[in-house]
């Protein structure tokens, strides 16, 4: 069976940025020196449908790294996003979508992703579940502060973090409580959400 491991930097919220303000998002005005859709990384989803990062510019964005193959850290990971979208009206839900981006690009293929959907009904299209190589899995992870390394074992011992983008791809917010929803990042979320 296989197990993972957590590397965990405390249990809080942080703030980090503040919110964007003004009208709504030109798509040609050029993105801030700090937004992660500066990153070319290209994604492919669940449903074998590919994408790249900024086609998720225009509205908040909740965002973490898992594996499939995760059996303990992962899952949690999962239900903290759930049940942080529990805690959202929805109309809050339906301006905050869910990235996860795979750490495992070599076992991790489309139907691997679809089971997870399936298995942990997932709201789709509101969820994407997503792959990329592992040269942008490294780009990625750096970008958004997630530390993370192969295991012998092939586990991955990783950060276990949820991350909210401002609707320019900046990093507005952290948690590191996962297995619930932590109250303070839902404030920021529903922020966010109101901002749209």
């Amino acid at each position: 069976m296989r197990t993972s491991f957590s590397i965990s930097f405390g249990l809080t919220c942080f703030l980090l940025a503040p919110f964007a303000q003004g009208p709504a998002i030109a798509a040609d005005r050029p993105l801030p020196g700090n937004s992660i859709y500066q990153l070319a990384v290209p994604l492919t989803n669940q449903d074998g449908k590919t994408s790249s990062l900024i086609d998720r510019r225009g509205q908040p964005l909740l965002i973490s790294m898992f594996y499939t193959g995760c059996q303990f850290v992962c899952p949690r990971i999962v239900d903290a996003l759930k049940k942080t979208e529990e805690s959202l009206t929805a109309a809050e839900r339906s301006h905050v979508p869910v990235l996860m981006v795979s750490f495992d690009p070599a076992r991790d293929d489309i139907a691997a992703l679809k089971s997870v959907v399936e298995e942990r009904n997932l709201s789709t299209p509101r969820w994407t579940l997503a792959r990329t190589d592992s040269r942008n899995v490294r780009k990625l992870a750096a970008a958004l502060g997630i530390q993370y390394r192969a295991l012998p074992s092939g586990d991955f011992n990783h950060t276990s973090v949820l991350i909210l983008l401002d609707a320019e791809g900046r990093i507005v917010g952290k948690t590191n409580t996962i297995g619930k929803a932590d109250p303070q990042f839902v404030k920021l979320i529903k922020k966010a959400a109101s901002k749209r």
